[in-house]
């Protein structure tokens, strides 16, 4: 009995923090769509995740730092997705879902559109629709 009580404490150790690091759910409002368009300050590709960060100008004309959770950095390049195609300075509209605490100026991503039209999506490029 203390073998099977101490296996369901470690499946339960080790599950829980791994469901809720991907738990997007947990961090973002699926239910709060949000859309900002402004000019790419950096792009990070790092484990575990991307971040896509822009500089965005509210409605007051003040400059807001943004960022949007992506992909893992693999999972883009294996889509399709190129680190030399987005830099710093690139104009975007960015799609997504706002994080829960809408105090903070972050999202998760669903779609990038660069101003040439090319769509780029949570785990990179996407066919047209």
């Amino acid at each position: 009995m203390k073998r099977r009580a101490f296996a369901v404490l470690a499946a339960l150790a080790v599950g829980v923090p791994a469901w809720a690091h991907h738990s997007f759910a947990a961090a973002y409002d699926l239910q709060q769509p949000v859309t900002v368009h402004g000019t790419i300050v950096n792009v990070l590709l790092r484990n575990p995740h991307s971040w896509f960060m822009l500089n965005v100008k509210n409605e007051s004309g003040q400059v807001e730092e943004w960022a949007f959770e992506a992909g893992t950095p693999s999972g883009m390049i294996r889509n399709g997705y190129k680190p030399s195609v987005i830099k710093a300075g690139a104009e975007v509209t960015i799609k997504g879902f706002r994080a829960r605490d809408a105090s903070q100026k972050r999202g998760m991503l669903r779609e990038l559109t660069t101003a040439d039209g090319q769509v780029f999506g949570l785990f990179g490029p996407q066919e047209s629709k």
